[in-house]
């Protein structure tokens, strides 16, 4: 198997794997502070084995140590917003607000490192914010319990703020292997959610268990993998229309299991999203190596 397929393979998994976590994190029936505790749990001792494996542990230093944990505290409280947006706007419709992400590191970029919005990136920020309004303005066909549909999309929107944060901190650690910053940001999601966690009343049945551990290995420690694996081989408009993978099978995955469906405005938004993203991706990366995904989820700008 040559690279560039062999890395077609990893991202395509990838990205399928990252469009079924709303499903395990809605199934669990945990409150999603509990569910983002455990994940980080599983997924510190996964990556752990990992980078132990790979040697990576050696090339700890404070510094590494230092930013991946501000990248942490980003990336932790970014599952938190778009885990608990999935219960107020569903799947779907987080998931398309969600990738509003590319948009707020240009905005960043702008502020923080001068950069340039050229009037091609404005266009694209344009009909991005056109989508999310009709988003916004369209109801959900199906009930979702407990249910505030603008809450859920401030949520999602809070989300991808957080990941545009992480993004940046990652800047400061260009070089560093990125299972061993997966590792940092998990373990901190482990000891800033662990006085909030419900640990004196652990989940009591094995399928429960199972989600959790599944999140923790499979949507985290391996996916991570498989993603960065991908990235190295894989040239930036591959990964870039590979990367909607990740929606497609989110939003089937929310129609298939729970009868969620976009309403006709919803869908026109959500494309008006994707395509902005994807566009701004590769305005943002041409020229330039792929950088690190800190959310491990979603666009690949990387997630």
């Amino acid at each position: 198997m040559d690279k560039k397929t062999q890395g077609t393979l990893e991202m395509s998994v990838a990205m399928a794997i990252s469009g079924t976590i709303g499903w395990f994190v809605v199934q669990s029936g945990l409150p999603t502070l509990e569910v983002v505790f455990w994940r980080c749990a599983f997924g510190v001792l996964a990556l752990g084995l990992v980078c132990w494996a790979m040697g990576l542990l050696r090339g700890m230093t404070w510094r590494i140590a230092r930013w991946a944990a501000l990248g942490g505290v980003a990336i932790v409280t970014n599952w938190l917003l778009l885990f608990g947006a999935y219960s107020h706007a569903s799947i779907s419709v987080a998931t398309a607000v969600y990738n509003t992400q590319p948009f707020m590191l240009v905005v960043f970029g702008a502020l923080l490192f001068g950069e340039r919005i050229t009037l091609a990136k404005l266009g694209w920020l344009v009909t991005a914010f056109g989508g999310m309004l009709l988003i916004a303005q369209a109801r959900p066909s199906a009930d979702l319990p407990g249910s505030n549909y603008a809450l859920g999309i401030a949520m999602a929107l809070g989300a991808a703020f957080f990941w545009a944060v992480a993004s940046v901190v990652a800047k400061r650690l260009t070089g560093t292997p990125p299972h061993l910053i997966a590792m940092v940001q998990v373990a901190v999601g482990v000891f800033m959610l662990a006085p909030f966690a419900n640990l004196g009343t652990p989940p009591q049945d094995a399928v429960t268990w199972l989600l959790l551990v599944t999140l923790g290995v499979v949507h985290t420690g391996l996916m991570y993998i498989l993603l960065y694996g991908a990235v190295q081989k894989l040239p930036t408009y591959l990964q870039g229309a590979l990367s909607f993978i990740y929606p497609v099978v989110a939003i089937s995955v929310d129609y298939v299991a729970f009868d969620h469906r976009l309403q006709p405005a919803q869908w026109l938004g959500a494309a008006a999203i994707l395509v902005a993203a994807a566009a701004m991706s590769q305005q943002t990366t041409r020229g330039r190596s792929a950088v690190q995904n800190p959310a491990g989820i979603g666009n690949t700008k990387p997630r």
